[in-house]
């Protein structure tokens, strides 16, 4: 019967309104704030204003291109594949690290260049490693939930790829795959004291690699007090902060925000949040943070169908990109509203660049594509439909 059902697939498709809705927003808003950011820079650097947001405009169409092509392809494609894809992944955090074939921007190579696009080969990593994991503990799960050892195995190759991360340095993206693996590793019942024991050693370990590298360090004890040095270590910071303080209420207008204009850096990328907050202010900031709790809510609900439906391997694909929303999007906007430490995590669908931009829309891709296939599942079982098909 679900043989019959998967195979079914391939001509039908179901869409969840809800998450086409929350994906389409913010997209929306992410280009309509990411071109109101970035006009002054397109002048600046090639002098033509709408420099970025044609670009951001080829970065959505071929990521909605390659997302409709993820939708399309049967999930157990991703499953026979996982180990591959992480492999591959592996190669490709090397490879950028090779000198002449990385691409260096601010003092950091992690980029690859790939038909005239910039592409960061840590997002790929990202989008392999859920579905590496997602595999991995569909086929231990009982040793997970028993063994130390079969939780710390992948914790190893892991580990593998965050020392190539951080040889880049990727620091910001090294702390979120390891947030997806024991988020996925938790989610499938690895037992607690073992699974406490092993986020309190990567968190030691974290805050070794902080206090040992001087660059590191200085963006701690900025964060702790931006002011005392505005000019310098705290100028992001300080900027981003008088950004949500002019926003005020309701913002001092779309295209009216005044420290895009050359003091805040990376507006249209890392510190979108903070342009949004300025000229939307605080109703669009409330509505950006609502949009990305939909998204992660119904991602988690989605998965949990998927494992009412005895879908193992879609549910922890789904739980594992819903960590990965949540984790990064909260980051980004952590960073911005300055309760943690700055970092170079996009703001996922919303913050310029291409290869951000094409994963995230692979990753809410497969989240359709899991949706669809519980759906036909249940479908096809009209006695034992969930609650969560028929809400």
């Amino acid at each position: 019967m679900k043989k019959h059902v998967k195979n079914s697939l391939l001509g039908r498709f179901h869409f969840d309104p809800l998450l086409v809705i929350v994906s389409a927003s913010l997209l929306a808003i992410g280009y309509i704030m990411m071109a109101s950011s970035s006009l002054h820079l397109g002048i600046k650097e090639t002098g033509n204003s709408l420099h970025y947001p044609i670009r951001q405009s080829l970065h959505i169409a071929l990521g909605i291109i390659l997302g409709i092509c993820v939708a399309l392809t049967p999930i157990r494609v991703w499953e026979k594949s996982g180990q591959w894809l992480f492999i591959f992944g592996i190669l490709l955090l090397i490879v950028v690290l090779v000198p002449g074939l990385g691409v260096k921007v601010n003092g950091s190579t992690r980029w690859l260049s790939i038909f005239g696009m910039r592409v960061q080969v840590s997002e790929v990593v990202k989008f392999f490693s859920v579905i590496y994991m997602a595999g991995y503990v569909t086929r231990h799960q009982e040793s997970i939930r028993k063994s130390i050892f079969a939780l710390f195995k992948p914790i190893i190759l892991f580990s593998g790829a965050c020392i190539l991360l951080l040889m880049e340095p990727d620091f910001g993206s090294a702390v979120v795959i390891m947030i997806i693996a024991m988020g996925i590793m938790f989610l499938a019942g690895a037992r607690l004291s073992p699974f406490i024991i092993l986020l309190s050693s990567g968190s030691v370990l974290a805050a070794l690699l902080v206090y040992f590298e001087p660059y590191r360090m200085k963006r701690v004890t900025s964060f702790l007090n931006p002011w005392a040095d505005a000019k310098d270590t705290g100028y992001q910071l300080v900027h981003a902060l008088i950004s949500f303080g002019r926003g005020e209420w309701v913002g001092v207008g779309l295209g009216s925000g005044i420290q895009k204009l050359f003091y805040l850096p990376e507006a249209h990328t890392d510190f979108l949040f903070s342009v949004i907050a300025e000229e939307l202010g605080l109703l669009g900031v409330l509505t950006v943070i609502g949009l990305f709790a939909l998204l992660v809510w119904r991602t988690f609900e989605i998965a949990a169908a998927a494992e009412k439906a005895d879908e193992r391997f879609s549910a922890f694909i789904a739980y594992g990109l819903g960590i990965w929303f949540g984790f990064q999007s909260f980051v980004n906007m952590g960073v911005n509203m300055g309760i943690l430490p700055t970092k170079g995590l996009t703001l996922p669908l919303m913050s310029y660049g291409g290869g951000s931009m094409m994963i995230m829309c692979c990753a809410v891709a497969l989240i359709f594509r899991i949706q669809s296939e519980v759906t036909e599942i249940n479908a096809s079982m009209p006695k034992e439909r969930s609650r969560w098909q028929s809400a």
